[in-house]
């Protein structure tokens, strides 16, 4: 296949042309694309669910749809995102950063796009780090991160209404089954050699061994750091659409701005591997309840 990459904006992302996934061979094209773009769009693709997981597969390994969330009853991989079904997720976060091993990408489809609204952003943490400070680069370089799932608040803000009493419970109670995860606060990419910021307002709750008033300032500076406009592009959803993004460099926001109209998308993670630090610090399970607890 011969694809043609156009750059979106002038730091991450690029619109594909000149094939289609659902005739895809050899996947090795698409990751050396995505680990140079961060985010790939795909137009006028319309495939199905077994394609979607061809495509996928070709890419890498996929997992299960979700640690808490069951998948589609035929394909266990895909995670269906319909947003009149709890389907939401307005608020930062990079995917099931609290897992020891994150996923390395994930393919998404549209199936149901609204009229208006439902766009979805993304933001490059790898040039926000680059574009710190030396000084803050050299700090954060050095620092962990506890990340943990917060079943409720994942599904938008505020609660979304389509989540209901009983699977809100139900995921509040798989998820106190999962371990508090430690991370690098900056990630080493395993293909480029770059370095990302690696936190996120869905699922990091605090910098491992500071004070209150120092995690809690720091991670706002980051946080707000990363969502300066020259740092993310805002992706208008059109039927036929795949979008992917490497997990290991990238946050993104699903903009919850169209009422109560269908949206459904589909998702498939690829496994990813242990983050790595520029000081060496690697991802590990927490045992210790004076770091997880904050």
């Amino acid at each position: 296949m011969d694809f043609v990459a156009t750059p979106i904006t002038g730091t991450f992302g690029a619109e594909i042309s000149g094939g289609n996934l659902r005739d895809l061979e050899d996947g090795s094209m698409v990751n050396d694309l995505l680990c140079e773009h961060l985010l790939l769009v795909f137009r006028d693709q319309h495939l199905t669910h077994g394609e979607q997981s061809k495509v996928a597969r070709l890419m890498g390994e996929v997992t299960p749809a979700h640690p808490v969330v069951p998948g589609h009853p035929e394909f266990p991989e895909i995670l269906e995102l319909d947003a009149n079904n709890g389907g939401k997720n307005a608020r930062w976060h990079t995917d099931v950063t609290f897992v020891a091993t994150p996923p390395a990408a994930s393919v998404l489809v549209a199936d149901a796009v609204p009229p208006f609204g439902g766009d979805t952003m993304w933001a490059d943490a790898r040039s926000a780090y680059d574009r710190l400070h030396p000084a803050l680069r050299e700090a954060i370089d050095q620092l962990d991160a506890v990340h943990r799932i917060a079943p409720l608040a994942y599904w938008g803000e505020p609660f979304d209404s389509a989540l209901g009493r009983e699977d809100a419970k139900a995921l509040f109670d798989h998820a106190a089954t999962l371990p508090f995860i430690l991370h690098p606060m900056v990630r080493i990419h395993p293909v480029t050699g770059r370095r990302s910021i690696f936190v996120n307002p869905g699922f990091t709750t605090h910098v491992a061994g500071m004070s209150r008033i120092e995690s809690e300032h720091l991670l706002r500076l980051l946080y707000d750091h990363l969502a300066q406009p020259e740092l993310t592009l805002r992706h208008r959803w059109q039927l036929g659409d795949v979008v992917m993004w490497d997990n290991r460099a990238t946050l993104h926001y699903a903009v919850d701005d169209y009422g109560v109209v269908d949206r459904r998308m589909r998702r498939i993670t690829l496994r990813g591997g242990t983050a790595i630090g520029p000081s060496g610090s690697q991802s590990r399970v927490i045992d210790d309840p004076l770091v997880a607890v904050r």
